[in-house]
């Protein structure tokens, strides 16, 4: 081999050197399957950044209506990556929770009507994931901040009503398409007259910790998905007016009860129906930053 050959070869592996130590460590993409609860096997989805510290947050993320689980935690990775925290995200498959009261109503109700055992409730694997993700990852830290858009809004919104003991510490709904009001006047599933919620848990939830995230321009009032029922037609017009709705039902419900409110409503300014803006706004409410 010539001399010139090895010079080259030699400047190669500097260089590779060089760019090796030039880019950072990449967060680690993780997928497996949750079997511990009383439920379908889940699948999970999770970002890792290097070197996490035991003591870094935990945050949950509910995906949408089309249950893409992956896509989501895709969007949340650089975030994760970026604010080093240890993400989470389960998926509820069509398959397993086929239609909205499966997965977005928490599966609370059988087909009959009847009440559903709590460890049924869809709601109820998200401690149960909490406790697998500590123990899996070695985190330490006794409680995680939840994030929901659209479907996902809609089951991190009813959450807040049936486990308001859980060991979430701060919450984020992002543009739901309509809402459970908290109203013992206005029937289930529009409101919680008949929805197995107590008067006890209804004043937790209104003393939580909870951020309803909406898009400036998330306006459109024949969106896809968009429910057009009376009902929901009541809250408004569109997702942004049913979240104000929602908001100001619940601060009115609250000084009704007599009980503090700890909700707050951000609008964010040039968002639409978007996960992938309204993520990186509701990073600074989940982490307390």
């Amino acid at each position: 081999m010539t001399t010139k050959l090895y010079q080259f070869m030699a400047a190669c592996a500097i260089g590779w050197l060089i760019l090796s130590w030039a880019q950072p460590a990449q967060a680690a993409r993780i997928k497996y399957v949750f079997k511990s609860w009383s439920g379908p096997d889940l699948n999970i989805y999770v970002t890792r950044p290097v070197n996490l510290a035991a003591d870094r947050p935990v945050v949950f993320v509910m995906h949408g209506t089309r249950r893409n689980a992956d896509e989501y935690r895709d969007q949340w990775h650089d975030l994760a990556n970026e604010h080093d925290f240890l993400l989470v995200v389960p998926e509820f498959s069509k398959r397993d929770f086929p239609g909205s009261d499966r997965y977005n109503l928490g599966n609370v109700f059988d087909s009959d009507g009847s009440v559903n055992p709590e460890s049924n409730w869809s709601y109820s694997a998200v401690e149960k994931i909490f406790d697998d993700v500590k123990k899996r990852f070695g985190m330490s830290v006794n409680a995680y901040s939840l994030y929901g858009h659209s479907a996902g809004a809609q089951f991190v919104h009813r959450y807040i009503f049936y486990v308001p003991d859980a060991r979430v510490k701060r919450i984020v709904a992002a543009n739901a398409g309509w809402y459970m009001l908290p109203d013992f006047n206005t029937a289930f599933p529009y409101g919680l007259q008949g929805s197995a919620i107590d008067r006890k848990r209804l004043e937790k939830s209104l003393q939580l910790p909870v951020t309803i995230l909406l898009g400036e321009k998330d306006t459109d009032p024949d969106h896809e998905n968009l429910r057009q029922t009376p009902e929901a037609m009541e809250q408004g017009d569109h997702r942004l007016a049913r979240g104000l709705y929602f908001y100001e039902t619940a601060r009115a419900t609250a000084e009704q009860l007599g009980v503090p409110f700890n909700w707050e409503r951000v609008i964010v300014q040039g968002a639409g129906h978007d996960n992938r803006l309204m993520a990186p706004a509701a990073v600074p409410y989940l982490l307390g930053k």
